[in-house]
């Protein structure tokens, strides 16, 4: 029986999620030995040879990007470094679940930030589910009488990173490859945790970080091809709130591997944010709907 394009795009998106959760957890077990730095620089060599060797294959570098858009990747590529940086610290301070909890408000992050800077139309039952969903990420934080904590922090500075690298992707021309954008920034950011990571201390590597390292390098490739499959197959509306699965895999994973449950709080927090984000997707979907028949 073979599956509708939709459905198939569907599973592609679970199985990106798998990939990139699984590699989350990867990475915040390797980074218990090692700094960030050398983490990243090390997952980053072998993902890169991996996403480039991808590229070549999809003939992603066969049309040359202008100078605006090389301008739009070098903004990108700036937050996907920042993104990356406050994510890992994040990851190694918080649990699993907890932090792709606050991370399922990235629909509500980008629908407002474009509604702000990129003045597209925003009605008010999308606004009143935004300001809910930033509700619900304040229960699962739960600031204290001090403020935030650092893993707090340094979550919601990833989230920032994540909406600013969306809002300029949204900005990249069509004929531009996403998989050479991807190429481009991951070197970028090999090369800069590489500085970075040129004055600390390296430890010494063993076989089984060796094999954290490669498998991680292995899931972030996955994640790539499994979602950039999921895009081109299925529709962006119907297949885009599969997204959310990845939190399921943070759940499971969080618990077996670093034995880590959320508490009853956190869950409703999470349950506040998935909805209001289906509710922003849905709302978006009609709205796509109805321009296309006006057009």
């Amino acid at each position: 029986m073979r599956l509708s394009d939709n459905l198939t795009g569907a599973a592609f998106m679970v199985a990106a999620q798998i990939a990139f959760t699984s590699n989350d957890a990867l990475m915040k077990f390797v980074t218990r030995t090692m700094s960030i730095d050398q983490a990243v620089v090390l997952r980053g060599i072998a993902a890169t040879a991996l996403i480039g060797a991808l590229a070549l294959g999809f003939g992603a570098f066969r049309t040359r990007p202008s100078r605006r858009d090389w301008v739009l990747i070098a903004f990108r590529t700036a937050a996907e470094i920042g993104m990356t940086w406050t994510f890992l610290s994040a990851l190694t301070l918080s649990p699993l679940a907890n932090l792709h909890a606050i991370l399922q408000a990235l629909p509500l992050t980008v629908t407002l930030a474009a509604a702000l800077f990129l003045r597209e139309p925003i009605g008010w039952r999308r606004l009143v589910a935004i300001l809910v969903g930033f509700v619900g990420v304040l229960i699962i934080i739960r600031p204290g009488p001090d403020g935030f904590s650092a893993s707090a922090l340094y979550t919601i500075a990833c989230v920032g990173f994540i909406t600013a690298r969306d809002l300029i992707s949204r900005r990249l021309s069509a004929e531009v490859s996403s998989l050479a954008v991807s190429f481009f920034t991951a070197v970028a950011v090999t090369i800069f945790f590489a500085l970075t990571g040129a004055t600390s201390a390296w430890v010494a590597l063993t076989p089984g970080s060796v094999a954290l390292l490669g498998a991680a390098a292995v899931t972030v490739f996955l994640g790539y091809l499994f979602i950039i499959r999921a895009m081109r197959v299925g529709e962006v509306g119907f297949v885009s709130p599969f997204r959310y699965t990845g939190l399921i895999v943070a759940l499971i994973l969080g618990w077996a591997v670093f034995g880590d449950w959320p508490d009853a709080l956190t869950f409703v927090g999470a349950g506040i944010v998935l909805a209001t984000g289906m509710f922003t997707l849905y709302r978006e979907r009609l709205q796509r709907q109805l321009d296309q028949k006006e057009s």
